[in-house]
């Protein structure tokens, strides 16, 4: 009773309602939400239905874990979208917030299932977390307590993995569960491994957990064995307290990294070189100050909706977009006839990130020549490639699109057969798809990896009738209130009643 407490108290919190408002619209008092919330009431089956009416949200499915969607589909889009703020910047400050023994404030914290994962290990080795709003306090406690760690919260994100390069600061031995995510084949920790190794971290691995012993030392340079972004982000962490100076090479320059470089610079640390692959670290013995950063826009979010006015031939205006990190993506689109306007670039709340306004227009497109395929950044960026097989189902002529980091991705894409989408896979990373098609209504099921579930939402947006997408867990781990904002640009999309 008390987990789906939480789970109301979160979405009521989400929706900007307070207890007072929630009441009102389900006809109870506030004291009784109070009380429902703290889990010192009993919820009746019809309780729980008026809440989820008036929350938008199922509280509890006939399959646990999962949350299902119908979308109308075939309609235009039309309105504003603000974009929100970063899924992968988001858990690199969680993991960083460990560094500073004063209080972290956050602002514009996403509600995923990713950050609510991150706060749930958190919280269970002695964090104080808080929300206000959309913003958030992290309180350290004296003295982690790694045993009493959530072993299920940990075991269902990559992310725990970077918990490591701050903690090595704190705790001389200590063990994490090994970690999870999204299922995208076997994407090694061994880099972290060799990293952190530099800074005396020594890592025995078994099936169930890492197992972490420190004989602290201060390396002058550190070659990465792969230029990955949480690998970076572990060695800045590891750096950051190591009062001496530490060259990064290698580094990835990606928009998460350059997000942890500009807190860690807040928190007093120097940085040279944010934004290219050699970074130089002039660490400080100890961080003691209550910190407040401001979040940055997420171009993955901006990009989804590009695809979604792409495949509806829409015509929306996305504001905040992080411009850098989409300009490869939007000459890419250019080439293939998508017609845009863009505002002139202001800066983000962060005081570093340069945004645009970006407005669409129905536009007939043509597959590009060549294969679309990412690269490290300034390369089109990794995550924002599956947007690419989507859009090519409503582009004249054959795309190639190469995914060449993941083994299992491209294999997802396959699954736009089912709505219509003409395919052919040549081998796990490639695959050639021709168009355009006109896209069909099915039911499907969510495959366990965010940015492939995505762009399945964003073909049944295009396709006329109706579609159901069933256990959307993967995409809600990325893009927080998907639907309701989908809504907002008059999509027909909605959660499934499963009572």
């Amino acid at each position: 009773m008390e987990n789906i407490g939480h789970r109301i108290a979160d979405l009521r919190e989400t929706e900007g309602l307070t207890q007072k408002e929630l009441a009102k619209k389900i006809n109870t008092t506030q004291s009784a939400i109070a009380r429902m919330e703290s889990g010192r009431q009993n919820i009746s089956a019809d309780m729980l239905k008026k809440i989820s009416t008036a929350l938008g949200k199922n509280l509890i499915t006939l399959s646990p874990g999962t949350m299902n969607i119908t979308i109308n589909g075939g309609h235009k889009l039309s309105g504003t979208i603000e974009t929100n703020t970063s899924k992968n910047g988001a858990v690199g400050l969680l993991c960083a917030s460990l560094l500073n023994k004063g209080t972290t404030t956050l602002k514009r914290m996403p509600r995923i299932e990713e950050v609510h994962r991150i706060i749930e290990v958190l919280e269970s080795i002695g964090v104080k977390v808080e929300w206000k709003d959309s913003d958030i306090t992290i309180t350290p406690p004296n003295k982690f307590d790694l045993k009493a760690i959530d072993d299920e919260a940990a075991k269902r994100t990559r992310s725990i993995v970077m918990f490591i390069g701050s903690l090595i600061h704190h705790i001389n031995q200590f063990s994490l569960p090994q970690s999870g995510g999204c299922k995208l084949g076997s994407r090694t920790v061994r880099p972290h491994f060799y990293a952190l190794e530099h800074f005396g971290v020594d890592i025995d691995t078994t099936e169930q957990a890492y197992k972490i012993k420190v004989a602290k030392k201060t390396p002058e340079e550190i070659i990465l064995y792969e230029s990955g972004d949480t690998v970076t982000e572990n060695a800045l962490f590891a750096a950051a307290l190591s009062p001496s100076t530490t060259v990064i090479k290698y580094a990835s320059s990606n928009y998460m990294v350059q997000e942890v470089c500009f807190f860690l610079e807040k928190c007093g640390v120097t940085i040279e070189g944010i934004g290219t692959t050699t970074l130089t670290v002039t660490g400080i013995e100890e961080i003691d100050q209550n910190i407040e950063y401001h979040l940055s826009e997420d171009p993955t979010d901006s990009m989804f909706f590009l695809a979604a006015s792409i495949v509806t031939k829409s015509s929306i205006t996305i504001t905040r977009c992080p411009i850098d990190f989409l300009e490869l993506e939007l000459l890419k689109l250019e080439k293939m006839g998508f017609k845009y306007k863009k505002s002139k670039p202001y800066v983000s709340k962060n005081g570093h990130t340069r945004l645009v306004d970006i407005t669409t227009k129905p536009s007939k497109l043509k597959s590009l020549h060549e294969k679309v395929y990412a690269r490290p950044y300034p390369g089109l960026n990794i995550d924002n490639l599956p947007f690419f097989a989507v859009i090519a189902t409503q582009s004249e002529g054959q795309t190639l699109i190469h995914d060449w980091v993941y083994e299992k991705r491209a294999i997802y894409f396959t699954e736009l057969d089912k709505l219509g989408a003409d395919t052919v896979l040549a081998d796990p990373h490639r695959i050639y798809i021709t168009g355009p098609t006109k896209l069909k209504p099915t039911e499907l099921i969510c495959p366990p990896a965010l940015r492939p579930a995505t762009i399945l939402l964003i073909a049944m947006l295009g396709a006329e009738g109706q579609s159901v997408l069933r256990n959307i867990y993967s995409i809600n781990r990325g893009y927080e209130n998907l639907v309701n904002r989908l809504q907002s640009l008059g999509a027909h999309v909605k959660y499934l009643d499963e009572f």
